[in-house]
């Protein structure tokens, strides 16, 4: 089963390095992972997709990301109503005869062109997992070329989310 972690970690060298460490250790692939800076100075927020068997193994490497120095918190987001994204660049090949039929595919998916050659496009998409899939599937009749996905992101939707700010002391 497919889990979201989301972890908030003290924005340090080596801080990625062990939490993914953690998981290879013990065998767990990490499906997607990204990392970026947060609202506070000098913590980052990471959210890791992961695919276990089961609960137990859940809690498990919960359990252990606690244990890292340098991680502030951790949560399973998978239960929640969450709001998650992702974004895609495909370098897609493309000819003056089917850039019409290319166009009348991004449309619909909110997608845009964000660079155009003489014979390739480059397409950013965002959204949920399963739409960048579906647009993927529908293009690739064209020729991908070149295709780079950024993790997943996520929050739990605000209806769930404490009203207290929390600010973390960095030592």
């Amino acid at each position: 089963m497919k889990r979201i972690i989301t972890l908030t970690v003290l924005n340090r060298p080596g801080v990625l390095n062990r939490i993914t460490n953690l998981f290879s250790k013990r065998n767990y692939n990490i499906e997607s992972i990204s990392v970026g800076e947060t609202e506070q100075e000098g913590v980052s927020r990471i959210t890791c997709v992961v695919n276990v068997d089961n609960d137990r193994i859940i809690e498990q490497i919960t359990k252990q990301l606690n244990k890292q120095i340098d991680v502030l918190k951790v949560a399973d987001i998978s239960d929640q109503a969450v709001v998650a994204r992702e974004l895609a660049l495909i370098k897609v090949q493309s000819t003056p005869q089917n850039r019409n039929e290319i166009y009348s595919l991004i449309e619909p998916f909110r997608a845009s062109v964000i660079d155009v050659g003489k014979d390739s496009l480059i397409i950013q998409i965002t959204g949920e997992s399963e739409k960048i899939e579906a647009f993927i599937e529908l293009i690739k009749p064209y020729g991908i070329k070149e295709l780079a996905r950024t993790g997943t992101t996520a929050f739990p939707r605000s209806s769930q989310r404490s009203t207290h700010k929390t600010n973390y002391s960095i030592v």
